[in-house]
């Protein structure tokens, strides 16, 4: 796959997850290369000559889940197709939102081009063109428990044959008005098509897509974020020393702590004596090896992402070179999930650092600097009850790190009774990410009050003095107690939609 600034190119090779979050968040446009099209019609053909020769398929000629065992009439295969995604649209709670939306189906559409669907070609490009003309199907958030995201995808589907209720143009209507509106027909259901449209891991592998180009960009700026406040601690360097690293060098740490040096080339607190202690609180002293497993787990979730957008999780995968239908377990996504279980649970280690050295750079005693950070003396707040948001933030994050991947229940007459809960542990890595970036911005807006506080502003290093004006340009020093949520809100959101690279 190739990526113009407002279009993505499905080839031969595997769409990136940029691919995804571009089609999803910033309107890319998809074209559809001959060389994909090819594919998809040598394995529909595989799937017309099982159906000619009336061979026992699951989901062409048989029912799903525990009908596996009843043969389908030859006159009943469209029909039956059209019930598939009605009969699984069951998913319940708050409309999904319009790029979670959009990146399941574009996921749904990366699926379909690997060429293990068995798709036929038209339905593959009605979705392809419900995707470019901003039809965008009413998908409600909860009813998939991971072992293919089925209830969402029955929504899409069900809303791309005409029934239920679609988005276009900002606006919510019966989705047959809404295909009308985008110049679109309903998807046009063959042999087969019906179940390719709803098996697949699409909610989950489009969620990941934009969990890791938010985690990405939450890393760079928390990685700024330590060490500002290293500079307005006076923390002691030793501890990103590359020689004491180096003899254990465990995943990840080396190159956090090369990070943290780059952002502090050229600051005071590089020079000898510089620290306030021989020794920091671990919050300051083990950052490279926190932040390392924050990176290292990044590096997995990458990995389990990019495999689920280069190959077919279909079951039957079709085996268009080999003219073979294979029932499989590809669908399962343990490993996924357990990648981003753990990447989770980095981030939870993280926030915990985060609120523990922004506590300590609050505190008098620790900090040697003005309690709760204010100028004026101990009649004002200063940052103090900042500190409760902290707590919570960091309380909510730990809970929901805890696991939720393990087994479900048993569905389907027991013939189901294995599942990864998928699309509840991105739910959760979404709401982490969510807190851990005001946890960032906070100890940001504090670091740089304290290194004003310090007198060091002229002393810091070049990545800290960039990161010290990005947070001046959108939130002046407090001297007079003020309300300072809206602070904390408009530095998240910048931190959320700017690479540190690009700050001032």
């Amino acid at each position: 796959m190739t990526q113009a600034a407002d279009s993505v190119s499905l080839t031969d090779g595997a769409p990136t997850i940029g691919d995804i979050a571009s089609i999803a968040r910033r309107g890319a446009q998809i074209f559809v290369s001959s060389d994909v099209e090819a594919k998809i019609n040598a394995a529909r053909a595989v799937v017309e000559r099982y159906l000619a020769a009336d061979r026992p398929v699951y989901g062409l000629t048989t029912g799903l889940g525990a009908g596996v065992d009843t043969r389908l009439a030859m006159d009943d295969l469209v029909a039956f197709q059209l019930r598939v995604p009605q009969a699984r649209a069951v998913g319940v709670g708050l409309a999904l939102p319009r790029e979670t939306v959009r990146a399941m189906m574009a996921a749904r559409v990366a699926g379909m081009a690997a060429g293990g669907s068995g798709v036929s070609l038209p339905v593959f490009a009605g979705l392809v063109a419900a995707l470019n003309a901003g039809f965008h199907p009413v998908v409600p958030s909860l009813g998939s428990i991971g072992a293919a995201d089925l209830a969402p995808l029955s929504h899409m589907a069900r809303a791309l044959l005409g029934d239920g209720e679609a988005e276009v143009g900002g606006m919510v209507m019966p989705a047959r008005e809404a295909l009308s509106k985008a110049g679109l027909a309903p998807l046009p259901i063959g042999p087969k098509d019906g179940h390719v449209l709803v098996v697949a891991n699409s909610l989950s592998v489009g969620k990941a897509c934009l969990c890791l180009e938010d985690v990405e960009r939450l890393f760079h700026w928390s990685l700024a974020a330590v060490a500002l406040n290293f500079e307005a601690f006076r923390a002691n360097a030793s501890a990103l020393d590359d020689r004491a690293l180096a003899a254990r060098p465990a995943f990840g740490q080396r190159d956090a702590a090369a990070g943290l040096r780059e952002l502090l080339s050229g600051s005071s607190l590089l020079a000898e004596g510089a620290a306030r202690r021989l020794q920091d609180p671990l919050s300051y002293r083990c950052a490279p090896q926190v932040w390392g497993a924050f990176l290292h787990a990044i590096g997995e979730a990458r990995a389990a992402t990019e495999i689920e957008l280069s190959g077919s999780g279909d079951n039957p995968v079709v085996l268009a070179d080999e003219g073979l239908i294979l029932s499989n377990g590809n669908f399962d996504m343990t490993a996924f999930v357990l990648a981003w279980e753990r990447l989770g649970q980095a981030m939870a280690h993280c926030a915990a650092a985060t609120a523990y050295r922004t506590m300590k750079i609050m505190s008098a005693g620790m900090s040697e600097l003005p309690r709760f950070l204010t100028p004026l003396g101990q009649s004002r707040t200063g940052f103090a009850t900042v500190q409760k948001t902290v707590s919570a933030l960091e309380a909510e994050i730990r809970h929901l790190a805890i696991p939720v991947s393990l087994t479900p229940i048993p569905v389907a007459d027991g013939v189901e009774d294995q599942a990864s809960m998928a699309p509840s542990v991105l739910a959760k890595i979404e709401a982490i990410i969510e807190r851990l970036r005001y946890l960032v911005a906070i100890e940001l807006v504090a670091s740089s009050q304290a290194v004003e506080l310090r007198g060091v502003t002229g002393e810091l290093g070049d990545g800290t003095l960039r990161a010290y004006r990005s947070v001046r340009d959108l939130v002046p020093p407090l001297e007079e107690d003020r309300a300072q949520g809206a602070d904390f809100q408009r530095l998240s959101d910048f931190i959320a939609h700017t690479a540190p690279q690009a700050a001032p």
